[in-house]
């Protein structure tokens, strides 16, 4: 599947997913304003009900049609038009909410026409549990009715949601088939990228391995040449192409082998005691002699730095593979320089060449598995993108950390920062 057509699918699964989602939403809350209101309906029912049988009971004529206003979300006053009895009334209540069943917990007060107050009634709960509540100090009270009763719902919020299981049981489960898809997709596009870099991999191997192995079969013509014997310059020549291109190939198969280990059996760390100066001069020096071609390698050494705990095997092909990828990205007759230095907390190693540099965006793609910064078709830097890899999880085993300092043009710094208490 092409970057395109891959690019499409997850824009328009993103927007089916942010569709549903809003749909869902939106009948969610209809659900939800659909119970409000009749919760609303059942409550002046209930409320219309008590006011007449409150009338009834005291022979008084009803004020108003509708009895009963709603005076917030959660709070009801009641016209009687006639003295209420505190009992009585609380009897009514249970009576009607029961019957229309309307289980929440409530409580109500009666206005005091002579005092100008609410006269607190009581909290019933709907489990009948009497369990300790905090109470209202006082209801509010409605200045255009004289003989009342506030009542006040407390737990409607969670009366409605209770009402709404249901609702809340389907999105959970959209929801979770949503998460569900979203991380089949992830996964495909991870298995999409694993596929792709192991097919880079295999480009490259073939690359790294096809030209040693035709260099080793050209010299292995010239060398069963008859009278090759009598050209001793040109058999030495010869044997040392193959045998540096046989060099080449070991340690491109060494590299890959080093690693599949390093990912089955973990990393086996035999510290020691090193001295980083010394061992940076000694690689720096073998370097030199192993890369006679134009290539400088200069170093900078903190003499005040204390003996590090590390792997010494480690290291040094830490110190090689940064050597290594310097060569690759340094440009033509590269220069590079090592360094250490002591900073309060820790010892900076780092190495630095004067090459064309990395772009920031492949900064935090540098040290994965495969990669190498894109150079368009040309093959023009060998590897199979583990070395930096390589580096990264040796540093993390010894609990170091290893940071990438590189604009483009400006060349790049590899730094790596070792703890003075490891």
């Amino acid at each position: 599947m092409k970057h395109k057509q891959v690019r499409l699918v997850v824009l328009l699964g993103a927007f089916s997913i942010i569709a549903i989602i809003g749909v869902q939403l939106y009948f969610l809350l209809q659900a939800w304003n659909i119970k409000e209101k009749q919760f609303h309906q059942t409550v002046v029912i209930a409320l219309t009900n008590v006011a007449d049988k409150i009338s009834k009971l005291n022979q008084s004529i009803p004020s108003t049609v509708n009895p009963v206003n709603q005076l917030s979300s959660n709070y009801y006053v009641v016209d009687v038009n006639s003295m209420i009895d505190a009992n009585i009334l609380e009897y009514y209540l249970k009576t009607e909410f029961n019957r229309l069943n309307l289980k929440t917990d409530y409580e109500y007060a009666i206005y005091d026409c002579h005092n100008d107050k609410m006269v607190y009634g009581t909290y019933i709960s709907e489990d009948g549990s009497g369990k300790p509540v905090k109470l209202s100090s006082t209801l509010p009270k409605y200045d255009k009715y004289i003989y009342y009763f506030g009542i006040r719902f407390p737990g409607i919020r969670n009366t409605l949601a209770g009402n709404m299981t249901l609702w809340f049981f389907l999105t959970a489960i959209l929801l979770l088939s949503i998460i569900f898809f979203v991380y089949s997709i992830f996964v495909i596009l991870q298995q999409k990228r694993g596929s792709e870099m192991q097919k880079d991999f295999i480009n490259n191997m073939t690359h790294e391995f096809k030209t040693p192995l035709s260099s080793i079969h050209i010299a292995a013509d010239v060398l069963l040449q008859p009278g090759i014997l009598n050209e001793p310059d040109r058999l030495h020549t010869y044997a040392s192409v193959i045998k540096q291109e046989n060099n080449r190939i070991i340690q491109q198969v060494e590299k890959v082998l080093q690693i599949a280990k390093m990912e089955t059996q973990g990393i086996q760390l035999k510290k020691e005691a090193i001295d980083l100066n010394t061992l940076v001069e000694t690689v720096a020096e073998t370097f030199r002699m192993n890369r006679n071609n134009g290539i400088q390698v200069d170093t900078l050494t903190d003499k005040r730095l204390t003996p590090v705990e590390a792997d010494v095997l480690h290291l040094t092909n830490i110190l090689f593979n940064l050597l290594d990828n310097a060569v690759k990205y340094g440009g033509e007759n590269p220069t590079i320089t090592i360094r250490t230095l002591l900073k309060p907390d820790c010892m900076v190693l780092s190495v630095q060449d004067r090459g064309p540099g990395i772009a920031p965006r492949y900064h935090k793609q540098v040290f994965r598995k495969f990669f190498r910064v894109p150079s368009g078709n040309i093959h023009d830097v060998k590897g199979f993108g583990l070395g930096l890899y390589y580096v990264k999880n040796i540093c993390r085993a010894h609990g170091w950390d290893i940071s990438l300092d590189s604009q483009s043009g400006n060349g790049t710094t590899f730094n790596i920062e070792i703890p003075l208490n490891k």
